[in-house]
């Protein structure tokens, strides 16, 4: 059994315990179970409430104790029961009001837990509250203890504490941030002297080994940890783009303070559609980015250089795979292993085009809500990025595609083509030898591979992750899809989608 793991934290008034309990939140989602106990007074009450409203980034949002009513239920990005048990008798009581089980896919923030240890799962967080009248009325402890598979949350979360420490960042305001679909958090923090984001990125956990003996992780080149993020933010600043500086890090723990680049988007209105002029400029960063002499490295620092890696056919017929994985099987068209072997071997063919055009970095999600607008800066230093970890060397094509065929929103065909023609002519300019119409065939290419990996992608998504949230961009992709499918060289795969792939659900 894993030994529980413990650090105390002094917290000198109700500001301290919101900023610890957003540092609990930063590293928590649905399953976990935080245990809140002490004496009357104590400050449970008040934690809760903190991390409450920190996930629902509402400061204001009321919520009371569940001392009357014992269990109080929120759905903010996930569900979250909030929980008293001091008025209970023992355990027996707990199925009554729907705690036994604890339902699935919550967090679980408990009271009084002791009334009912005998209930509470192996694996939690327990944090004991504790009075510190030597040190002022407010002043508490706060002890915190992981038990089972939770003592690593809680040793990450002491050495984020120490980090923020160090950093000089300990006593900021913390305000949340929108995650992605990764094991990344992110929350910004806010002190006198400005703002500042504040990025966890814990080392990927590998997957089972069924890609020729990889992980999908490996198999497709994702980034393991965060020195990708570091290396490629060093080489675009040093290049002349906007990535965000790197205040402080700790690259072995996966932490890091950046540049705010605060939230101005690419995108208006409900739904979201693109700014042209920043859809423009965005391009013309591209444009400008591929016309670099790049290098297959990347500056990392005192500890050396990171070796980008190579975005080839093995890793792309991966990603393809991913539809014959996890889409089909939903959309109840299972095939064969014939048509399945016919389909591989199709692709494989068709990527050594791709696979033999010039390398540029490939930043891999180059689309809206990883491009943030800076209206204080110029040119296409108005293009901020903040999301290229998993950058690769690869083809120019496929990072315009990222942006043109944006799976988040609808990319009107005419402002896609526009913008097309727009690259190629910047392109064409720098470069006499630039082949339109070979650029258009890969961009061709790059589009049905990664439309056909991101349908696969958002039904794992679903299926695997339990975030159905995706599925909505499905019909999207799919019209994204098909648009490159229209393309001459591409010709035996429109047969072949439309014979065994069936539209998504709308």
């Amino acid at each position: 059994m894993t030994a529980p793991a413990t650090f105390t934290v002094a917290l000198a008034n109700e500001a301290a315990t919101a900023h610890l309990m957003a540092d609990v939140a930063l590293l928590v989602g649905p399953g976990d179970v935080i245990t809140l106990s002490g004496d009357l007074g104590a400050g449970k009450t008040a934690a809760a409430r903190a991390m409450i409203r920190y996930l629902a980034d509402d400061p204001a949002l009321e919520v009371p104790s569940p001392t009357f009513t014992l269990a109080q239920s929120y759905e903010l990005p996930f569900p979250i029961v909030h929980a008293d048990l001091y008025r209970i008798n023992d355990s027996s009581e707990l199925e009554e009001i729907g705690l036994s089980p604890l339902p699935e896919g919550t967090l679980a923030l408990i009271e009084w837990p002791e009334r009912a240890s005998d209930a509470l799962p192996e694996d939690r967080i327990d944090i004991a509250f504790s009075h510190r009248p030597a040190l002022g009325s407010s002043a508490r402890a706060a002890e915190i203890t992981g038990y089972g598979k939770a003592a690593a949350q809680v040793a990450r979360l002491s050495s984020l504490r120490k980090f923020l420490t160090e950093a000089g960042f300990l006593d900021a305001a913390r305000e949340r941030m929108p995650g992605d679909a990764s094991t990344r958090s992110y929350a910004r923090l806010i002190g006198d002297d400005g703002t500042s984001i504040l990025m966890n990125s814990p080392r990927r956990p590998d997957g089972p080994a069924i890609y020729a003996g990889k992980s999908y992780s490996a198999a497709v080149h994702l980034a393991e940890d965060v020195k990708p993020f570091v290396a490629i933010d060093n080489g675009l600043r040093a290049h002349g783009f906007s990535a965000p500086a790197i205040r402080h890090a700790d690259l072995d723990s996966g932490f890091l303070i950046t540049e705010d680049f605060g939230s101005a988007g690419i995108v208006e209105g409900d739904p979201p559609r693109p700014i042209a002029e920043r859809y423009e400029a965005a391009t013309d960063m591209l444009a400008a980015l591929h016309r670099e002499t790049l290098p297959e490295t990347a500056p990392l620092g005192p500890q050396g250089s990171y070796e980008i890696p190579l975005y080839d056919i093995d890793a792309w017929l991966v990603e393809i795979g991913l539809m014959l994985e996890w889409y089909l099987p939903v959309r109840g068209a299972e095939v064969s292993p014939q048509q399945r072997d016919e389909f591989v071997a199709m692709w494989r063919t068709l990527l050594e085009k791709p696979a033999a055009a010039p390398r540029t970095w490939v930043l891999r999600d180059f689309h809206s809500p990883n491009i943030i607008w800076l209206d204080d800066r110029t040119g296409i230093l108005r293009v901020g990025v903040i999301d290229f970890q998993d950058a690769a060397l690869g083809p120019a094509a496929y990072d315009l595609v990222s942006l043109l065929q944006d799976a988040r929103i609808d990319v009107p065909e005419p402002l896609e083509l526009s913008l097309l023609t727009r690259y190629i002519k910047a392109r064409r300019a720098a470069d006499g030898q630039f082949d339109p119409a070979s650029f258009a065939e890969l961009y061709a290419i790059m589009s049905a591979q990664r439309n056909t990996r991101l349908l696969g992608t958002f039904a794992r998504l679903n299926g695997r992750d339990g975030k159905p949230q995706y599925l909505r961009h499905q019909p999207r992709i799919w019209t994204y899809l098909n648009r490159s499918l229209a393309h001459p060289a591409l010709a035996a795969f429109r047969e072949w989608y439309a014979a065994n792939v069936p539209p998504p659900l709308s």
